[in-house]
């Protein structure tokens, strides 16, 4: 009795290539992600025509309440931590829910401007 010789399996495709491929992709997502702290509490922005900013590390987010946070600063310490932050020239964006009363952002910026800081920003979602 004879046999037809075996056929000869073609080699399946090889994947390193492929694994190489995601990995730097991986890596090229990683380094030109940008990375900000987490909001200390959710914040709902008011609505505006304009663009939208996105969060930079001097920023100061305002409750519904009105209370302030700063990093890891909240209350009255946010404040004299607003006077010490590093960057000075940079504006400094403020994130204030849209349920908050204006005049607690009324009152907050003399405040502001007596500890030096003469640029802000006041952050809103697009329309």
């Amino acid at each position: 009795m004879q046999f037809s010789p075996p056929r000869r399996r073609r080699a399946p495709e090889p994947i390193v290539p492929m694994i190489n491929v995601v990995f730097l992709l991986l890596i090229f997502f990683l380094m030109s992600a940008q990375i900000a702290p987490p909001a200390p509490f959710d914040v709902t922005l008011p609505e505006s025509a304009a663009g939208d900013h996105t969060a930079t590390a001097d920023t100061l987010y305002m409750d519904a309440e009105g209370r302030p946070a700063f990093n890891e600063a909240r209350g009255d310490a946010v404040l004299d931590a607003l006077a010490a932050r590093a960057t000075p020239d940079q504006p400094l964006q403020i994130r204030a829910d849209a349920g908050m009363d204006a005049r607690a952002l009324a009152r907050l910026l003399p405040q502001l401007a007596a500890r030096g800081i003469a640029r802000v920003e006041i952050v809103t979602g697009a329309k």
